[in-house]
């Protein structure tokens, strides 16, 4: 049996006719529309009911959502909670388009990450205008972190500008993005492919009402600033994501009996996750992983003095383990901090990467096994 007519493709589709025959039905060839179908089952003679043009089907339109500018209570406890680490990549918005306020083809576009701090930080800004904001899909990272990772990128950008049917809804071919994305988006790949141009915007978007005015940034709205309000936001996720890091081995140690150690062992983390991003303008060198090894030996010098103080020798190799195991963690917790400061590039941090952790690996290597030939000395009466 050969397919039914509503499943082979020639099928004349109407609401008024529908051809009883179940073979084949479609328009005889350079026949107009409404001539009879020439119909056939095996050997059976043609079908002359009425036929219709054949009808594609007419896709939905995208979905564009509606946003206000204004932050709620429940807003402002999404941002406590993603600053807290608490379900870290849970705060995302969908991806696609945004209608703000009553906007006309004429409306700018602005482009955004489809995490929920760099969204509603945009459209906060934009409040008492008529906008579009398209939303890429980050996969719920922030601008600058998402431009180097590649997601706030030319590929997703491209992408979503074909999804959202934008070139349908606007007039212009005009993106605002944030001057942040500068690093993942290729403008002149934009333009030859989606046929948009790239408009890069301030470095903060509670700067737009001042660059719209004159459509012009000033130096400093270019200007990317790290004071310490902005250090100081940067503590609480980091903490809560080292902690359990901290806490297990610190508890272990402290039921152990190696209390001090332990102490050591918070004080460590404590200067890599709170101390350093306070300190980081102050601290000589370049890179992150020499700032965070002169902090780590700075803070642990105190506790090297305590443990040497008795002079007995492997209280003395307890002193150097410390000032040799203790300094790397503190600057491997350091380098989480050069995703989120204007000290560093991508290119750099790959290079000290490179160049510095196998000296902090060594290093903390060294000091545990000094520490474990010295116990074993110390059982065997040696010292």
């Amino acid at each position: 049996m050969k397919d039914s007519p509503k499943e082979a493709p020639g099928y004349c589709q109407t609401e008024a006719v529908k051809p009883e025959s179940t073979g084949c039905c479609s328009p005889q060839a350079g026949s107009p529309a409404g001539s009879p179908c020439s119909c056939c089952d095996g050997g059976a003679p043609a079908d002359t009911s009425p036929c219709c043009e054949q009808v594609e089907p007419v896709p939905e339109p995208p979905l564009i959502r509606e946003i206000t500018s204004g932050i709620t209570f429940s807003d402002r406890f999404d941002h406590f909670r993603a600053r807290w680490g608490l379900n870290r990549m849970g705060h995302t918005v969908e991806p696609g388009l945004y209608r703000l306020g009553n906007p006309t083809p004429e409306s700018d576009v602005f482009v955004s990450a489809n995490y929920t701090l760099s969204f509603d930080a945009l459209r906060s800004a934009l409040a008492g205008r008529d906008a579009y904001i398209l939303v890429l899909d980050t996969k719920g990272i922030n601008v600058w972190c998402a431009a180097g990772k590649g997601t706030f990128g030319t590929e997703e950008l491209v992408r979503r500008i074909g999804l959202t049917g934008l070139a349908k809804l606007v007039s212009h071919r005009r993106l605002i993005l944030p001057q942040l994305a500068a690093p993942g988006v290729s403008w002149p790949e934009v333009i030859r492919r989606s046929g948009f141009l790239v408009e890069y915007g301030p470095a903060r978007a509670r700067d737009l009402p001042g660059y719209l005015k004159e459509r012009r940034a000033t130096p400093a709205m270019r200007r990317v600033e790290f004071p310490l309000v902005d250090r100081l936001v940067l503590i609480p996720v980091e903490l809560v994501c080292a902690l359990p890091f901290m806490l297990v081995p610190a508890i272990a140690l402290w039921f152990l009996g190696s209390r001090f150690l332990a102490l050591e062992v918070v004080l460590a983390f404590l200067a890599g996750l709170v101390l350093f991003p306070l300190l980081l303008p102050w601290i000589p060198t370049k890179d992150f992983s020499t700032k965070g090894l002169i902090l780590g030996f700075l803070v642990m010098l105190l506790p090297a003095i305590f443990w040497s103080g008795a002079f007995a020798p492997y209280q003395v190799v307890a002193a150097v383990a410390t000032l040799l195991v203790f300094p790397p963690v503190t600057a491997y917790l350091a380098l989480n901090f050069t995703g989120s400061t204007p000290f560093t590039s991508r290119t750099g941090v790959k290079k000290e990467i490179f160049r510095y952790v196998p000296v902090m690996a060594a290093m903390a290597g060294t000091g545990i096994g000094l520490v474990l030939l010295t116990a074993a000395l110390h059982l065997l009466g040696v010292i």
